[in-house]
């Protein structure tokens, strides 16, 4: 669960309701359900009108959804990506290509663009190519993943608008209401307004925020996979491992830059406190 998304939306609700509360303590003139049907029932139809079914229930049900979820590419996992890959290129210099051929059953189930990109260095193809083909893979991968993001986008820019409608529907009724009751004109007049309140609201605080949270967590990802097939063109290139580790930290922020001395020496300090401990039990 990611903590920040659901602080963000308990603390935006809270606003709302809080200043519903300064205002008036009767909450109940803040809920009518004509508005709320008309906002979020034609906000739905219009998106069915212009996505295909499959992709907008894919929006609902898993893209907002999943903004509520951790990111799973973070700092820390890009320096992974790199320690593997420097990993790879020692037993690339020592056995060959082939030798990886065992990561590729059990990285595949994991991630398929890594097996994917390692399928192609054991194929043998240039540096030049796997990045090529690769790049391919990370853009394409991209375009896919951003539709629910592009959809909850339409999605917030559509409530606003049929809470505009949801307004001129309540005027009109309150006008013709003029001649007759007056006391009619106060619930038409609610409705006129309370329409675009939730259409504003669904807006800005679920569809847009969706939609833009989306978006960077795919960004994110993209240049997670713009690195590794970076460095799978190095080894596909038989370059030596410390010049995998140069090319591929010039992508990261240099507090999580990789370095081959310090986990040498780290591993090395891991030994000697192992082999010391078995000589005092001895």
């Amino acid at each position: 669960m990611s903590i920040n998304t659901l602080l963000g939306v308990i603390f935006g609700m809270v606003m709302v309701i809080g200043s519903i509360g300064l205002a008036t303590s009767n909450f109940l003139v803040f809920w009518d359900s004509a508005s709320i049907v008309l906002v979020l029932g034609g906000t739905i139809a219009s998106t069915f009108i212009s996505y295909e079914a499959r992709y907008v229930l894919l929006a609902i049900r898993d893209g907002l959804f999943r903004t509520l979820m951790v990111q799973r590419v973070g700092r820390n996992i890009l320096n992974f990506e790199v320690g593997r890959i420097i990993r790879w290129g020692y037993v690339v210099q020592a056995k060959g290509p082939l030798a990886l051929e065992q990561e590729v059953r059990k990285i595949k189930s994991e991630d398929a663009f890594v097996g994917f990109g390692v399928e192609l260095l054991i194929t043998g193809y240039t540096g030049k190519e796997v990045r090529e083909i690769m790049m391919n893979a990370v853009e394409s991968t991209f375009d896919r993943s951003v539709v629910q993001s592009d959809i909850l986008k339409y999605m917030a820019s559509t409530a606003p608008a049929f809470g505009m409608i949801g307004t001129v529907i309540g005027l009109v009724v309150m006008l013709e209401q003029l001649g007759g009751d007056p006391t009619k004109m106060g619930p038409a007049m609610a409705v006129a307004l309370l329409t675009t309140l939730y259409g504003v609201l669904l807006a800005r605080l679920v569809f847009l925020p969706g939609a833009t949270k989306i978006r960077q967590r795919e960004e994110i990802r993209r240049f997670r996979n713009y690195l590794i097939a970076e460095g799978l063109g190095l080894l596909a290139d038989r370059k030596n491992p410390r010049m995998i580790q140069d090319t591929m930290n010039s992508f990261l922020d240099p507090a999580i830059h990789f370095d081959i001395d310090q986990q040498l020496r780290s591993r090395q300090a891991g030994a000697a406190a192992g082999g010391g401990a078995a000589r005092s039990r001895g």
